[in-house]
């Protein structure tokens, strides 16, 4: 029980899924986090086709002489107005503050601020499974003086 709540807690999956992948993995911690991550980025190349309706605005100001605003959609308002959500969208907007990519197929190649061995593609992907709907970078725009 104790692994399959670390599990839960690593990569916000079900009780269910940590529990097959845990099972599958026969036990061993390590391999069945990998094999949630492989199942969860196979499902978000499943959703990818799906329409995005919903979204949020989020802006961001580095000492007042970075700006950027970002339009990320969802499927739904639900989860488009979730805390984890928004979450996202705020590493996303950090993220295009200090990198400046061209557009959004340049950021989904860039590698994560964070952690340089995911790239943003990789990390919207988790995220993709986690909540299990599709996700998308519309547009952002980026000033700086």
């Amino acid at each position: 029980m104790n692994d399959i709540q670390r599990l839960r807690e690593q990569t916000g999956a079900g009780v269910m899924e940590c529990h097959k992948a845990l099972k599958d993995a026969v036990g061993n911690f390590d391999k069945a986090l990998l094999l949630i991550n492989e199942r969860g980025l196979i499902k978000a190349q499943k959703k990818s086709e799906r329409t995005t309706k919903a979204g949020i605005l989020v802006s961001y100001i580095h000492n007042e002489r970075v700006g950027v605003l970002l339009e990320v959609r969802a499927e739904t308002d639900f989860v488009a107005r979730s805390v984890d959500f928004k979450q996202l969208a705020h590493e996303l907007v950090m993220q295009i503050a200090a990198m400046n990519p061209a557009d959004p197929s340049a950021l989904l190649a860039q590698p994560y601020i964070k952690d340089e061995s995911v790239s943003i593609g990789d990390f919207i992907k988790k995220s993709i499974a986690k909540f299990g709907e599709n996700i998308e970078v519309a547009k952002f725009c980026r000033f700086e003086l």
